[in-house]
């Protein structure tokens, strides 16, 4: 019986420790997310464009999300 619940014990252990080393480790170093304040500058060139063209309401919202996903340059 004792040695039925070291077995026990031991199986569970292995499996355990399989399961945790499936997960990879996070990212370190350079994502390819741009850095806060590349988003800020981004979002101001964006503005600033939404502006020069006078956009209001739905239309400057459509504009701004667009230019954001083109980098900042919008047409």
């Amino acid at each position: 019986m004792r040695s039925l619940f070291y077995a026990l014990l031991l199986s569970l252990a292995v499996g355990a420790g399989t399961a945790l080393a499936q997960n990879p480790p996070p990212p370190t170093g350079q994502s390819a997310s741009p850095s806060a304040a590349d988003r800020k500058a981004i979002s101001k060139s964006c503005s600033d464009q939404a502006n020069a063209k006078g956009l209001h309401g739905k239309a400057r919202k459509k504009f701004r999300s667009a230019c954001k996903q083109a980098g900042g340059k919008a047409e």
